[in-house]
């Protein structure tokens, strides 16, 4: 009788199948035919073309600036003229008109001077201007080897060393009592609330600023979303009832694990936001930087190892969360100077937010419950405390 049921079972899967194919041939066929069709028989627009471009990237060199222009609009454009501060410039480049999502870039040969404003106005074949302000003209730093490797080490700096110092603050904490370790569990949600927030914040800001046709701060929420979804389907994946008893011999290292790589996500976007701020021009590099990086990043330490105050993992394991929340930060210096795509960033940024909501949605239950169902006037101190920790030491870091 079953084997019947199941060799009964492949034909009706088959007609399924089948019948889901036709569905799909028949909406791309009427798909093909409203894009052969439809769009000749109606009539053209009226009015001029409308022409929108996006100035992505500013490039300066010995007597040069060279721009890179995207198309935003629907209609293609061509830049006939470009001025720098009400000034005629030579232009070399972007001989064609730019069509839709396309890219193209503009050497001028223009004697500028360090340190100071300009103007970039394209004006495109239909009159339209399009302006591009240089707040103060410095040298773009050249992507090679001598520069990516500084660019490495700042990261180290800012990213994986103030981690590991705030680790080492385990073993005093092991020395409290659990109404201490619940408190700093709290914290620790407000620290990631406080990251979660000025990250969004960040990323939203950049994608506005970027001009771009892909999404702006949609993008970012995007990123978010693709995160937390990502995570939250590992996390259950992980903690299945097959694996159940794994999880509980671990202890606190899956919820460290999912603190430090959320943190690791939103230092990734730290660091392209360094990064592409130093290869503008927009960053000094000094010791007011890292320091004020360093005391910022320790609180961030401290939250990887909360949860882990009644284990003893390994030197092994502890070095691993230090890297896994800091060491991304490396990456993102590198990335950001070398590409320097404020859409990427933002993206990035995003995913980062994505990733600190969906590790406060796992920390939350964990306090809920120690704390019997209902959070004590304390954990709401410590949540508060770790939101005011991160903006006191956010403020140490030079803008």
């Amino acid at each position: 009788m079953t084997a019947q049921l199941a060799g009964g079972s492949t034909p009706t899967r088959r007609r399924s199948w089948a019948a889901a194919l036709a569905v799909l041939l028949l909406v791309a066929c009427a798909l093909v035919g409203l894009a052969l069709l439809a769009g000749p028989s109606l009539p053209d627009r009226l009015g001029s073309p409308v022409e929108q471009l996006a100035i992505e990237r500013s490039v300066l060199g010995p007597g040069t600036i060279e721009l890179t222009i995207r198309n935003t609009g629907p209609d293609p454009v061509q830049v006939a003229q470009v001025f720098v501060n009400d000034t005629y410039v030579d232009a070399r480049g972007a001989t064609e008109p730019v069509g839709r999502l396309g890219t193209d870039t503009i050497l001028l040969d223009y004697p500028w001077r360090d340190g100071q404003p300009y103007l970039v106005s394209l004006v495109t074949s239909t009159g339209a201007v399009v302006e591009h302000e240089i707040d103060a003209a410095v040298a773009t730093p050249q992507a090679g080897i001598g520069f990516l490797g500084l660019m490495a080490l700042l990261g180290i700096y800012v990213g994986v060393l103030p981690v590991l110092l705030g680790m080492l603050l385990l073993p005093l904490l092991r020395r409290t009592g659990p109404s201490v370790v619940q408190v700093l569990l709290c914290v620790t949600v407000g620290l990631l609330a406080f990251l979660a927030l000025d990250g969004a914040a960040e990323a939203i800001t950049l994608a506005e600023g970027a001009g771009g046709p892909f999404g702006g701060a949609t993008l970012v929420v995007l990123g978010a979303i693709l995160a937390f979804l990502l995570l939250t389907a590992a996390s259950r994946s992980i903690s299945s009832p097959a694996q159940t008893t794994g999880a509980q011999a671990d202890g606190g290292l899956g919820q460290a694990g999912m603190i430090a790589l959320g943190i690791g996500l939103h230092n990734l976007g730290e660091g392209l936001a360094i990064g592409s701020a130093y290869a503008v021009g927009e960053l000094a590099l000094g010791a007011a930087l890292v320091v004020g990086f360093a005391l910022h990043n320790t609180t961030e330490g401290i939250a990887v190892v909360a949860p882990l105050t009644g284990h003893r993992p390994r030197l092994l394991r502890l070095l691993s969360l230090g890297l896994l929340a800091g060491a991304p930060a490396i990456v993102g210096a590198v990335l950001g100077a070398a590409v320097n795509n404020a859409e990427l960033s933002a993206l990035l940024i995003g995913i980062g937010v994505g990733a600190i909501v969906q590790v406060i949605t796992q920390i939350l239950p964990t306090v809920r419950q120690q704390a019997g169902g209902a959070l004590h006037p304390l954990d709401l101190v410590g949540v508060a405390a770790g939101v005011l920790i991160m903006y006191a030491t956010g403020l140490l870091v030079p803008a």
